[in-house]
């Protein structure tokens, strides 16, 4: 079996591993479960109505948790090298050592609570979400069309449907004549954690190929939408931002963020390459040894840094981030609508053909890097060391 098929199978048989196991506890264990009974299964109850499904690695913190607490310190033997999932399992609860039941009862009380609120209902959606839309809350108000990406349990990770809602978003906004501007923010403390690589599981060897090309067209497209949005587009960055939600950004016209955010582009370190037309905006907007550093070598840059790099227009403190961007915002969209566009127009025109190109070459050299032995090792090391935190 190929190392790409190795790491599909196991991406997936953790998530069902860990899923079915924690399934069988919770069945199983009622009778050896310390303090606070009723607390625990309530969150027990609550964690199987979780509208979206935890990640892996929430997910061996769950498992670890529920053995912890109801049978307490580990003490099975350490499952071979090869056994990714058992070595997962075995790694997240023996790294709970000595914590008592009563505690890891807590934990795993507060660790559901986190999830679902201590109400008992999934609050990863904000009343008043736009349902056309999954993962991504669309409001329309005074001329500002806004979208918020909304997965905060996920970080605000996308999914291969986002990217084409948030794509199908714009193109609604550009022929909407009561639209003057656009803004894109995350809800919770992220902006957005880039990819899912949730994306890249439950593919079969002989699907990956193919699953490459699917998300060439899905990256392309997207990208495209940013390159030709005839309107003001502001990026308003909440928290931290990795991957596809940073490269972007040089395809804003205006990018706004709290103190508090840091922006990270590991592609490198996952054995991949940049996108978003990042290769060529970055060195223009930094200079090449800047850029060199966040696009090659993985640099996780602060807000400040971010803003004398030319990344982002204007960095404000995180308890007035809010207030001051709103006031930015409801100003820009009170602005001569027409005006606006042409002058974006012009902003842009000189550039869009070779935009395009970039756009065209980088996602080529996504599929070859995607269906590496590169990228699928860098890939595993980092569903291991997830594992293991």
């Amino acid at each position: 079996m190929s190392t790409l098929a190795k790491l599909f199978r196991f991406s997936a048989s953790l998530s069902r591993g860990v899923s079915a196991q924690v399934c069988r506890f919770h069945q199983g264990a009622v009778d050896r479960m310390p303090a606070h009974d009723a607390e625990f299964d309530s969150a027990k109850d609550r964690l199987g109505k979780l509208s979206e499904e935890p990640d892996n690695t929430v997910k061996l913190q769950i498992y670890a948790l529920f053995k912890q607490a109801t049978k307490g310190k580990c003490d099975v033997k350490k499952p071979g090298a090869l056994d990714f999932v058992g070595k997962a399992k075995w790694d997240a609860w023996n790294k709970l050592g000595d914590m008592s039941q009563d505690d890891a009862q807590k934990a795993y009380i507060d660790l559901v609570n986190s999830m679902a609120g201590p109400g008992g209902s999934d609050t990863s959606e904000p009343a008043g979400a736009d349902e056309r839309y999954q993962g991504l809350k669309i409001t329309t108000d005074k001329k500002v069309f806004r979208i918020q990406l909304n997965r905060p349990s996920k970080k605000n990770a996308l999914t291969w449907q986002m990217y084409n809602d948030i794509a199908a978003a714009l193109g609604d906004a550009a022929e909407d004549k009561n639209v003057s501007v656009a803004v894109i923010t995350g809800t919770g403390d992220y902006y957005c954690s880039g990819n899912d690589l949730s994306n890249f599981a439950n593919v079969k060897p002989e699907e990956i190929a193919q699953m490459a090309l699917n998300g060439k067209v899905v990256l392309s497209n997207f990208v495209k939408t940013f390159i030709d949005f005839p309107k003001p587009l502001i990026a308003l960055i909440n928290g931290p931002a990795v991957g596809i939600s940073v490269t972007v950004l040089g395809l804003f016209d205006a990018v706004y963020c709290t103190d508090k955010a840091t922006f990270h582009t590991p592609f490198s370190q996952l054995g991949q390459s940049p996108e978003g037309c990042s290769s060529y905006l970055f060195p223009k907007m930094m200079g090449n040894a800047k850029a060199g550093e966040l696009l090659l070598f993985n640099k996780k840059i602060t807000a400040q840094e971010a803003c004398e790099r030319n990344l982002v227009t204007q960095v404000f403190p995180e308890d007035v981030f809010q207030k001051e961007t709103e006031a930015l915002v409801s100003y820009y969209g009170s602005l001569p609508p027409q005006s606006l566009k042409y002058s974006k127009t012009l902003n842009r025109s000189a550039e869009r053909e070779l935009l395009h190109k970039v756009n065209e070459a980088e996602c080529d050299l996504l599929v070859e890097r995607w269906q590496s032995q590169e990228c699928i090792n860098a890939i595993m090391s980092f569903f291991s060391r997830k594992a293991n935190l």
